[in-house]
């Protein structure tokens, strides 16, 4: 080597030398062509990075569209009306979505008011990107020079490719199906419309087979079940109504008068005073049924009912005894939703709970109005102890309320009645005009309407002196045979004993059996004239609520209920588009209420029951 160098040395020239060391030093200083690898290196690590992202990404889809599918498989077997064996419903679900996977495990878990299915799956997701990035980085120091692969180079990084490492997917989950403690209130139209083209047939059909749904899916003693029929009112049990602070008095039926601020929430509590509905009719007509002491008669025109049949049931587990209670109902009268809504959502607020204990008999379990077992309901609403659902159905909209006014519905009337004799006595306070004309002022006056007189006292309560032409012994012509034929006559005063006892009717007492248009034409009119009269006690003694009213107090109970957790179902009955936007306002959601006609009603409550059973993922 000494003497190569040596040579060579000898062999150049300076001048040579001097370019030998120029373009040397020249070579130290040149740039091109160095970003060339590193470029490529970095792109070799983007397709790296990158194709790890868009692995994850991959694996995440297929574990999400795995997860999805195991869900759904499960909640199908876990339904209660599901008959067949949950493994093969989760397999079948799998297959027919086309996902891969390997079902590991199916359990159930089942008894008479749950069923809980619980599986996993597992699927392996290759890493395909990231490879690539891989192996391209691996064969490029290889490279051919004209820089292209053989074919048996792309097979061998294909097959790397397609059996590189993988990503081990699983999803679990478990569905149950559970039905716990429920409380429903059914609120149910019954008013005269009803009674059009099968409707109430069909919603007791529709009711009944919604009931026997709900019991053959629920275990034991944990559903209870009020019916509220509803028409222009509400009537309530004996039980109920003596549980309650009520003002006024009604001889036969019990409904309550609400005002705006009671629809504003659900409780009806014990403690709050509530105007009792008086027995009344609304009706224009003039006719009186004390004589015939029938107080129900009145009842045709009247909107609290005193049927038994049009008292709403409550807190009950008894099937066959409900059904027969929604075979005795009968369709008459107004519209009242917001008022059948009102006690529906009562008889599920905590508020009740005093009323409900007091029907129940603690020491014999059978004897009490409401089922031992449902002590403590209802139950409160942020307990998580009950379900509680308000199924609210209707064929129409709201129409009219009517109501006896504050000035004609508590106390004692000026209304006097002698029951033996029929006959009436108007009160009409100290006599300063000397109305008798006894010439004494300092003293009570009555008007007997039917013989328009004036008197101190009301008939049946004292005596009065009248004049009468009587038949003296002085005979004034004879018969041939020497009889006489004619007596002579005198008028007499003579005193008049009273029969049977005047009572005061109070003013409940009054319209139980008398119109007001009654009392107006008949009683008063002969004393002040008929316009009067009616102007007195006709037009001002009874009111009512009108649509627009209540359809604002139902909105207002129903959002209520809602926010107090309660669900509510609406079911608008071949009803008018007034009421089906009033229904639709009220449900919980516009899933929650159900458009139809004739037996659709019983899809609908089908639709109900499937829906309050309906399945949760718990895991």
């Amino acid at each position: 080597m000494k003497q190569y160098q040596a040579s060579v040395s000898r062999q150049l020239s300076a001048r040579q030398k001097a370019k030998l060391l120029w373009n040397a030093r020249r070579f130290q200083h040149e740039e091109d062509g160095v970003m060339v690898g590193f470029s490529i290196i970095l792109v070799i690590m983007m397709i790296t990075i990158g194709g790890i992202g868009a692995d994850i990404m991959l694996a995440e889809m297929r574990r999400t569209q795995l997860q999805h599918t195991l869900d759904r498989a499960i909640l199908a077997a876990a339904d209660l009306d599901q008959i067949r064996p949950a493994d093969e419903v989760v397999e079948d679900y799998f297959t027919k979505s086309g996902v891969q996977h390997t079902l590991n495990e199916v359990v159930v878990d089942q008894s008479i008011n749950h069923r809980t299915v619980t599986a996993n799956a597992a699927v392996e997701s290759n890493m395909v990107y990231s490879t690539i990035g891989r192996n391209v980085k691996s064969l490029w120091p290889n490279r051919p020079a004209n820089g292209t692969y053989t074919q048996a180079e792309i097979d061998a990084l294909e097959e790397t490719i397609n059996h590189g490492p993988t990503f081990n997917l699983a999803a679990a989950g478990t569905a149950e199906e559970r039905i716990g403690n429920i409380e429903i209130s059914m609120v149910l139209d019954v008013s005269g419309s009803m009674n059009n083209n099968s409707r109430l047939s069909n919603l007791k059909t529709a009711a009944k087979e919604f009931l026997q749904t709900m019991a053959d899916t629920t275990e034991e003693d944990t559903l209870s079940i009020s019916i509220v029929p509803y028409a222009a009112q509400v009537s309530a049990p004996d039980e109920v109504m003596n549980a309650l602070t009520t003002n006024g008095f009604n001889p036969v039926a019990n409904c309550l008068n609400f005002d705006a601020a009671d629809y504003q929430e659900t409780s009806l509590s014990p403690s709050k005073e509530y105007d009792r509905t008086l027995h009344s009719t609304w009706s224009s007509s003039a006719y009186d049924n004390r004589p015939h002491n029938q107080v129900v008669s009145i009842n045709a025109y009247t909107d609290c009912r005193a049927e038994s049949s049009r008292e709403f049931t409550l807190v009950q587990n008894d099937t066959e005894a409900l059904k027969n209670y929604i075979d005795n109902m009968f369709g008459s009268g107004n519209t009242s939703i917001d008022t059948g809504m009102k006690w529906g959502t009562a008889l599920l607020d905590p508020a009740f709970q005093p009323v409900v204990s007091s029907m129940i008999d603690s020491s014999n379990a059978d004897s009490g109005a409401v089922p031992q077992i449902f002590e403590g309901r209802p139950f409160a609403y942020d307990g998580h102890e009950s379900l509680k659902i308000v199924v609210l159905m209707s064929d129409g909209q709201n129409t009219r309320q009517h109501f006896v006014t504050d000035n004609y519905r508590t106390g004692n009337s000026n209304v006097w009645y002698n029951a033996q004799e029929d006959y009436y006595s108007l009160y009409l306070g100290q006599d300063e005009g000397d109305d008798d004309n006894d010439g004494i002022y300092n003293e009570p006056i009555y008007f007997w309407p039917e013989d328009g007189v004036f008197r101190n006292h009301a008939y049946g309560e004292g005596t009065y002196e009248t004049t009468e032409v009587v038949k003296t012994d002085e005979c004034k012509s004879y018969r041939r045979n020497g009889s006489c034929k004619r007596y002579k006559k005198i008028r007499k005063t003579v005193t008049v004993n009273e029969p049977g006892e005047a009572n005061v009717l109070s003013y409940a007492n009054l319209w139980a059996y008398t119109t007001p248009r009654y009392v107006a034409d008949y009683l008063y009119a002969p004393l002040m004239g008929q316009s009067a009269a009616r102007n007195a006690w006709y037009y001002p003694v009874m009111d009512d609520v009108g649509y627009g009213t209540k359809d604002t107090r139902t909105r207002n109970i129903c959002n209520a209920a809602k926010q107090n957790g309660i669900i509510v179902y609406t079911i608008g009955f071949e009803a008018p588009n007034a009421a089906r936007v009033v229904l639709q306002d009220c449900a919980s959601s516009d899933s929650h209420f159900f458009d139809v006609d004739g037996l659709e009603i019983r899809d609908a409550f089908a639709a109900i029951a499937t829906s309050i059973r309906q399945l949760r993922l718990v895991q």
